[in-house]
């Protein structure tokens, strides 16, 4: 960092296993991508190239290896495994992270219906030769999945070779773990962590007002995601207590005691 400041909660030096912050690219230029590295790849870990924007990105291979020369986790949407999926062609998609020299993998089934056993052990066959996210809740509003259920998905996925569980939240916030008005289902994340170990799991939070829940009730090392480019730098200030809503939170007592 710049300078020193005291009261500043550790965070992990890089590559990390906790405390991620994965940035949600949903088509940048690979000139917006150098931007980028040099401003926050020091603060980033993962970089999600949103759904399909893959597919029609100009001088993709040129942008992945910018990512990967910053020494970031850089994989494919979810949403366009599943498209590879639904047409039969999972040996074209490994085909496909070779031919990009993609190291990570993203296995989701939030826009299709998938048998669960059928997920893992797409899970497993790519987990031979990749680091794999695996996703788990629908995109679709209104669909519900019981906490059970969530439990027993993340739990199946970590068992079957996923390094994250990711918790699903579309790029809106507003769907999985979240309520339509954007605030976290509090009951659902708090069973899923009292059985899936929270440092397994990397809750999608686009809405500042969802890191800041998340930061105050697991601290500045939870692992966040679908991150904005603009919006790394000042995530990492929330989890240093160097932004208003968080400002307190690292504080000790007798500083709270004398300034709140």
């Amino acid at each position: 960092m710049n300078f020193e400041l005291p009261f500043i909660p550790k965070r992990d030096s890089q590559p990390r296993e906790t405390g991620l912050t994965m940035m949600m690219d949903k088509g940048l230029s690979w000139r917006e991508a150098e931007n980028f590295v040099q401003s926050s790849a020091h603060l980033t870990d993962l970089v999600k190239l949103g759904f399909g924007t893959s597919y029609v990105s100009n001088d993709l291979a040129k942008k992945i290896a910018i990512y990967k020369e910053a020494g970031l986790k850089v994989y494919l949407g979810g949403t366009l495994f599943e498209a590879f999926i639904v047409r039969g062609m999972f040996d074209d998609y490994r085909k496909l992270l070779d031919k990009f020299q993609l190291n990570t993998c993203e296995v989701s089934d939030g826009s299709v219906v998938l048998n669960h056993e059928i997920k893992c052990e797409y899970i497993s066959t790519l987990a031979k030769d990749f680091t794999v996210l695996s996703e788990v809740g629908s995109k679709e509003a209104g669909i519900l999945i019981s906490p059970s259920k969530w439990i027993k998905m993340m739990q199946n996925e970590l068992q079957a070779g996923s390094w994250k569980v990711i918790a699903e939240a579309r790029e809106s916030g507003n769907v999985g773990i979240y309520r339509p008005n954007g605030t976290a289902h509090v009951a659902l994340v708090n069973k899923i962590i009292n059985n899936v170990k929270l440092e397994n799991i990397l809750w999608e939070s686009p809405i500042k007002s969802q890191q800041v829940w998340f930061i105050k009730q697991f601290g500045a090392n939870v692992n966040l995601g679908n991150i904005a480019p603009n919006e790394v730098i000042p995530l990492e200030c929330l989890r240093l207590g160097l932004r208003g809503d968080t400002f307190f939170e690292h504080l000790p007592n007798e500083i709270i005691a004398e300034f709140k």
